[in-house]
């Protein structure tokens, strides 16, 4: 994995080609969206309550392009994941972030160079400072309700579907919403989650519980 921190961006003229050809355009951009979280987003009061104050501060984030420009630059099947802390549960919107984002190795310069505007311009709020950025191999599989997603050694998500669609039936126990606005949202069971890097919180891993949120996403 190469990784490019801030100074190192500039070496590759990523941080030139933001400062001067970001337009934050009026396009629409489309893909698949899925995020993890480390707390159950669907549960029994008691179980939120009894994880808000004390978890939930870091997500997995992952997109999958479908469609749609950026800067001019076509986008479709980029790839890119975001992991994302708190010193708070994430539901606080005025907690300060920081995060690591990860954008598909096979992804040509400029398309590397337009998604991360993207992701700049448009999840900023949700990303909070930026603090690495890495280019690494990454693996998006949606196949029904099912996503598994992979950023080489660093990240990892494998949800799928929860059984009869039981967070519509049951909306009152979906306690967050999605850090990315989506349509058609569900929610989805993690099967296994991890982050393994070093850039941001300690390595975590989840699994067996109901805490992904997964859907389609427009810009």
């Amino acid at each position: 994995m190469r990784r490019f921190w801030f100074a190192a961006l500039a070496v590759f003229g990523l941080m030139g080609a933001l400062v001067f050809g970001s337009s934050a355009e009026s396009v629409s951009v489309r893909g698949d969206y899925v995020e993890v979280r480390t707390a159950s987003v669907f549960a029994g009061a008691c179980h939120y309550n009894g994880e808000v104050t004390t978890t939930g501060r870091d997500a997995l984030m992952a997109w999958d392009i479908t469609s749609g420009k950026w800067n001019e630059v076509d986008l479709v099947g980029v790839r890119a994941m975001a992991i994302v802390t708190s010193e708070v549960n994430l539901s606080d919107n005025d907690a300060a972030r920081r995060s690591e984002i990860v954008i598909d190795r096979s992804a040509s310069h400029s398309q590397a160079v337009a998604m991360l505007d993207l992701l700049k311009t448009k999840y900023v709020g949700s990303l909070g400072k930026i603090v690495a950025v890495d280019l690494a191999p990454i693996s998006f599989d949606h196949t029904g309700g099912s996503y598994t997603v992979s950023a080489g050694r660093l990240a990892s998500i494998n949800v799928e579907a929860m059984p009869n669609d039981l967070c519509c039936k049951m909306p009152n126990l979906v306690w967050y919403s999605p850090l990315v606005p989506l349509g058609n949202r569900k929610v989805g069971y993690t099967r296994d989650a991890l982050y393994a890097g070093d850039s941001l919180s300690d390595h975590w891993e989840r699994s067996g519980e109901n805490s992904a949120f997964y859907g389609s996403f427009a810009l």
